[in-house]
C-alpha cells in the first residue's frame, strides 16, 4: 500500500535535487518566458515585412496608388526599380515580390479593358510566397476597383457580405502563438523533467539508496510525478498571467482555474510518459535522442501547429491516444472560446483515462528496471 509520508518526502527530495540543477532551472525559465514571447511574435505562416519592388512602365496616378497601398506590417514599402534591376535583385534574394505594371495601364482600366499585371515571386521563401500572392492580388484588385469607381458607374453587388470574426477579432497572430507555445512547452518540460529525474538517479548512483529504503516503486514514481508536475504547473500559471496576459496582452476568455485543472491532468499523463522513456535511456544523451523521436510527432500532430481536420483521417485517429491532442483541444476551448466544464468534459475524461493507462505501463516498466538494477 502507498504511504503518503514516503511520497511526500521523496517528492521534496526531487524538488531539492531540481533546485540544485541550474541547467534545468534555466530551461524552465526560458521555456515559460522567452520561448513563449518569441513564439507569439514570430509565426512563419503569417506575412510580415515582405520585401516588394515595382517596375512601373505606366507612371500614372493609378500605378502610384497601387504602389502606395503596400505598407507595413505585411510589406516593406516598395522600391521603384528598372526592368534591368528586377532579375538581379531577385537573384540576390533582395525581393520576394516584383510587380510589373504595363504601359497604358490606367487608360486600359478606364476604357473597360482587362490589362494584365505581372507578379514575379521568389518561391524559395515558401511561407511568404504562398500567403503574399493572395495579399498582392487582393490589394491590386481593391485599388483598381476603387479608382475605376470614380470615373464610371459599377453595378451594385447583389450580396453584401458582413464578416464577423469571433474569438480573435483583431486577427492578431500573437494571440494564437503565445497560447500554443505555452501548451507545447508544458508537454515538453513534463516529459523532460520526469525522464531526467530518473536518469539523474541512475547517473548519481542514488537508485541503490532507494532500493534499500522501505519504499515501493509505486511511491518512488508517484513522488517524481507530483514533484515534476507541481513545478511545471506553477511555472505555467505564472507564465499565463505574467507573459501571456501581462506582457503580450492576450485576453483569456475562460476560467484560469479550469485550464490549470486540465494542465494538472495532462501533466499526470506526460510525466508518466517521461518516466517510461527514462527507463529505456541509460544517459541524458540517449534520452535526448529518444525525446526527439517522441516529442516532435506529438507536437506536430496534436493540432497546436496545424488543425487536425487538415490531417489524414488515420493520423487523427491514432493521435487520439496522445494526451496532448486532448490537452490542445481543451486549452483552445477554455482560453480562446470561454468554454466551461459542460463543453470540455470529454477531453478531461480522455486525459484521465490516458493518464491512468500511461501511469500503469510506466509503473510496470519502472518495476522491471528497478528489479534489473537490484
Amino acid at each position: 500500500m502507498m504511504r503518503a509520508g514516503n511520497v511526500l518526502h521523496l517528492g521534496i527530495k526531487e524538488l531539492w535535487s531540481l533546485a540544485r540543477d541550474p541547467m534545468m532551472i534555466g530551461l524552465i525559465a526560458f521555456a515559460f518566458t522567452v520561448s513563449v514571447y518569441t513564439g507569439a511574435k514570430a509565426l512563419p505562416e503569417t506575412l510580415n515585412k515582405a520585401p516588394i519592388a515595382i517596375v512601373d512602365y505606366d507612371r500614372s496616378p493609378l500605378s502610384q496608388r497601387i504602389a502606395g497601398a503596400f505598407y507595413r506590417p505585411q510589406f516593406i514599402p516598395p522600391e521603384q526599380i528598372s526592368p534591368a534591376e528586377m532579375d538581379a535583385r531577385m537573384d540576390a534574394g533582395l525581393d520576394t515580390f516584383a510587380l510589373v505594371i504595363p504601359p497604358d495601364f490606367q487608360r486600359d482600366v478606364l476604357a473597360g479593358r482587362q490589362p494584365a499585371i505581372q507578379l514575379n515571386i521568389d518561391a524559395t521563401r515558401m511561407s511568404q510566397a504562398y500567403t503574399g500572392s493572395g495579399y498582392v492580388q487582393a490589394i491590386v484588385d481593391g485599388e483598381v476597383r476603387a479608382f475605376a469607381a470614380r470615373y464610371r458607374s459599377n453595378p451594385t453587388p447583389p450580396v453584401d457580405l458582413a464578416v464577423r470574426v469571433r474569438f480573435n477579432p483583431e486577427l492578431n497572430k500573437s494571440w494564437f502563438g503565445a497560447v500554443m507555445k505555452l501548451i507545447d512547452n508544458v508537454t515538453m518540460l513534463a516529459i523532460v523533467l520526469a525522464g531526467a529525474a530518473l536518469i539523474r538517479e541512475r547517473e548519481r548512483g542514488t537508485v541503490e539508496h532507494l532500493l534499500v529504503m522501505p519504499v515501493t516503486p509505486f511511491e518512488i514514481m508517484m513522488s517524481k510525478v507530483w514533484a515534476t508536475g507541481l513545478v511545471v504547473l506553477v511555472a505555467c500559471s505564472a507564465s499565463l498571467v505574467v507573459v501571456v496576459q501581462g506582457l503580450l496582452s492576450v485576453p483569456v476568455e475562460g476560467s484560469r482555474l479550469l485550464f490549470l485543472g486540465g494542465v494538472a491532468l495532462h501533466l499526470f499523463a506526460a510525466t508518466s510518459l517521461g518516466i517510461f522513456m527514462g527507463t529505456f535511456a541509460r544517459s541524458m544523451p540517449q534520452f535526448g535522442l529518444l525525446l526527439m523521436l517522441v516529442l516532435l510527432p506529438l507536437q506536430m500532430l496534436s493540432g497546436s501547429v496545424t488543425p487536425r481536420e487538415s490531417m489524414p483521417e488515420w493520423v487523427q485517429t491514432v493521435m487520439l491516444a496522445a494526451p496532448n491532442t486532448h490537452f490542445v483541444m481543451l486549452s483552445q476551448g477554455i482560453l480562446y472560446r470561454g468554454a466551461g466544464v459542460s463543453v470540455v468534459w470529454p477531453q478531461f475524461l480522455a486525459l484521465g483515462l490516458i493518464g491512468a493507462a500511461f501511469f500503469g505501463v510506466a509503473l510496470a516498466r519502472f518495476r522491471k528496471a528497478i528489479a534489473t538494477m537490484a
